[in-house]
C-alpha cells in the first residue's frame, strides 16, 4: 500500500517512477525541476510531495485496455495520498476519455487534469510542484484538519463536479462538499444523509443521479 509517509520528498523535489527516464516528459522535466528516480513506487509515476502524487495515463494505456483503470482503483483503496491524474487526451485517446472522467471524478473522487501531450504533461507537473513547495511551506504550524477541509472545498474541478448533478447549484455543491467531504463519499451518502444538508427534493435527485 501507498501510504503518506512512506516516500520523504525531499523539500522542492520530485521522485520521478523509474519506468518514466528517458521519456519526453522526463526530458521536459529536466533542468525545471529537481527530479530523482527511483525503483519500486509501484502505482505512482510522480511523488510532488509526501502527501501529493501523480497517476500519469498515457494515450498508449488508454489504447491498451483497462489496466490502468485497475491501478487506478488499486491505488484508491491502498493510498492515504492525495492522487492526481494526468491524462493524455489526443484524437486516438479522446474516445475513451468520458470512460476515465466517469471513473475517476465520480467514482474514486480523484482531480482528473487532460493534457494534449507529455509536454503538457511537464508543464502542468512544474506548475503542481510550486503549488505543493507553497502548500508545504505555508503548512508548518497550521492545523492539519482545518487545512485539509480548506483544500478540498476549493478545488475548483471538484466544486464544478458537483455543480453538474441536477438541482445542484454552486451554494448547495459547497454544503454538500463541506458535509461529505469528497465525491467519494457523497456518492456513498444515505438518501436521509443527503436530505439533512438539501431538503427532500434535491436529496432524491442527487441519490438518483
Amino acid at each position: 500500500p501507498v501510504t503518506a509517509g512512506s516516500i520523504v520528498v525531499p523539500y522542492g523535489h520530485v521522485i520521478g517512477n523509474e519506468k518514466w527516464r528517458g521519456s519526453e516528459v522526463a526530458q521536459r522535466l529536466q533542468g525545471k525541476i529537481r527530479l530523482i528516480f527511483e525503483d519500486g513506487l509501484g502505482l505512482v509515476d510522480f511523488h510532488l510531495s509526501n502527501r501529493t502524487c501523480i497517476l500519469l495515463i498515457s494515450e498508449a494505456d488508454l489504447v491498451a485496455g483497462d489496466e490502468f483503470k485497475r491501478r487506478l482503483v488499486r491505488f484508491r483503496n491502498a493510498s492515504s495520498l492525495r492522487g492526481i491524474v494526468i491524462v493524455e487526451k489526443t484524437q486516438i485517446s479522446d474516445q475513451y476519455f468520458l470512460a476515465v472522467q466517469k471513473l475517476v471524478v465520480l467514482e474514486l473522487g480523484m482531480v482528473l487534469l487532460p493534457v494534449a501531450n507529455q509536454g503538457e504533461a511537464s508543464q502542468l507537473i512544474i506548475q503542481l510542484v510550486s503549488f505543493c513547495v507553497r502548500e508545504q511551506s505555508r503548512d508548518r504550524g497550521t492545523n492539519p484538519f482545518l487545512r485539509k477541509q480548506r483544500a478540498q472545498l476549493a478545488e475548483p474541478a471538484v466544486l464544478q463536479t458537483v455543480q453538474h448533478i441536477p438541482g445542484v447549484g454552486k451554494t448547495k455543491a459547497l454544503l454538500l462538499l463541506q458535509q461529505f467531504g469528497s465525491i467519494h463519499r457523497l456518492c456513498n451518502a444515505s438518501l436521509n444523509e443527503l436530505e439533512q444538508v438539501v431538503g427532500q427534493t434535491v436529496a432524491q435527485q442527487i441519490h438518483t443521479f
